[in-house]
């Protein structure tokens, strides 16, 4: 395995034209949507993140013991899905996913009838599912300030119970477009739902099964803003995406138009073209958890000073990103510290090192955030291949658009 990739563009001006990876987000709900259907969907355009393989790949599978391996959307829809359909599982991943808490998921689904025990820690996984006998109960109050993928995994078995539910979301919602994106896609299935307030009502009622187009993913076109920016001259198109998305990571597009990029919507998907960026932004990434990492690595590249709220849920992804984020920016002189409780700032340095290197914490996100700084200066990534979680051609892109790399 490659351990790391040098990087770099001999001249700082991009053209092309891009076809991005499909969205996981969406075609993870579409792949248990569509198994809660009946199976006599038709998906188009699936993700070849290996997230979304290893759902499709898993859903097909008879095993007792299922590896969810480091694929947070795997490991709480697969509890969900397994809890309500009354299968027989023992379900683990990798040491992060064993540390990445599944409590209030758990709580919920035993609240409603499900036989869940814990392998090992409390409120972690590895699980065993032994099947659902049904509580009666279908009222349902949970937090929502942690993670989304508990919500939208209750919401997507919902149906299925014998009075399907009424979820009463507790405080600040995180990550709400993702709630959305799951009513919205349930709703292509075949079924109604409420969101009123804080309150999410789902009657019992059949899934019928269907046909559904994934449609690009916004998450991976963010990389593509970033590399725009950095750039001496860009015309860049990002071939699938659509203006009005279910997706929360379109807040890419106003969010880059303050940092130095023109997005303009064709049949194609978008065209990103340079311009002049402001040297102060707050941002509240709480419907978009996850553009932090490129916002933070771009700001700290151009030498803007960046405030940013809503990042709570940073600290259970595939690593801690905060941290880790943290940690990174010092090798660009820059700091980026919490100031008041929930409220970070970057402060930018000057780049004056040679070469960037840069450590990717098994978190795909790290890797694609940093690796456009190799516009300004050669860069290392190591761990390169986390890339596949979801964007196995990313480094391949790179290169299309004129970057030298290497492997070391």
């Amino acid at each position: 395995m490659i351990k790391t990739l040098r990087l770099s563009h001999p001249t700082g001006q991009l053209k092309g034209r891009i076809q991005l990876p499909a969205s996981k987000s969406e075609a993870n709900r579409a792949l248990i949507l569509a198994a809660l259907s009946g199976r006599q969907s038709a998906l188009d355009n699936l993700s070849e993140a290996n997230d979304t393989q290893l759902l499709q790949h898993l859903l097909q599978s008879d095993a007792e013991t299922i590896d969810a391996e480091d694929a947070g959307t795997v490991m709480r829809f697969l509890t969900a899905y397994y809890a309500v359909t009354g299968q027989q599982k023992i379900l683990t991943g990798t040491p992060r996913m064993c540390q990445r808490p599944i409590k209030v998921l758990v709580e919920a689904l035993r609240e409603l009838g499900a036989a869940i025990t814990y392998l090992g820690e409390e409120g972690y996984p590895p699980l065993r599912i032994y099947g659902f006998k049904g509580s009666g109960k279908s009222k349902l109050t949970v937090r929502s300030d942690i993670s989304s993928q508990y919500i939208s995994a209750l919401l997507m078995v919902a149906p299925l119970l014998p009075g399907g539910l009424q979820l009463e979301l507790e405080g600040k919602i995180g990550s709400r477009p993702y709630i959305d994106m799951t009513l919205a896609l349930m709703e292509h299935f075949g079924v109604k739902a409420a969101f009123a307030g804080n309150t999410i009502t789902v009657p019992q009622q059949p899934y019928r099964a269907t046909r559904f187009q994934v449609e690009a993913d916004w998450s991976a076109a963010s990389y593509w803003y970033s590399l725009v920016a950095l750039a001496r001259e860009a015309d860049i198109t990002l071939l699938g995406l659509k203006e009005h998305s279910f997706q929360g990571d379109r807040a890419i597009v106003e969010m880059m138009y303050r940092l130095g990029v023109h997005t303009t919507f064709t049949a194609e998907g978008v065209r990103l073209l340079k311009k002049e960026h402001e040297k102060y932004v707050s941002f509240d990434f709480t419907d978009c958890p996850d553009l932090a990492q490129t916002i933070v690595s771009l700001c700290a590249a151009l030498g803007i000073t960046l405030e940013m709220t809503g990042v709570e849920s940073l600290r259970i992804k595939e690593t801690d990103r905060i941290q880790a984020l943290q940690i990174e920016v010092l090798g660009m002189s820059s700091s980026l510290q919490e100031i008041t409780p929930g409220v970070f700032r970057l402060e930018p340095g000057l780049i004056l090192q040679k070469q960037l290197s840069f450590r990717t914490y098994q978190d795909h996100r790290m890797a694609m955030a940093f690796a456009p700084l190799a516009l300004l200066t050669p860069v290392q990534i190591q761990e390169p291949s986390v890339v596949r979680k979801s964007y196995p051609r990313f480094w391949e892109d790179l290169q299309k658009v004129g970057f030298d790399i290497t492997e070391n």
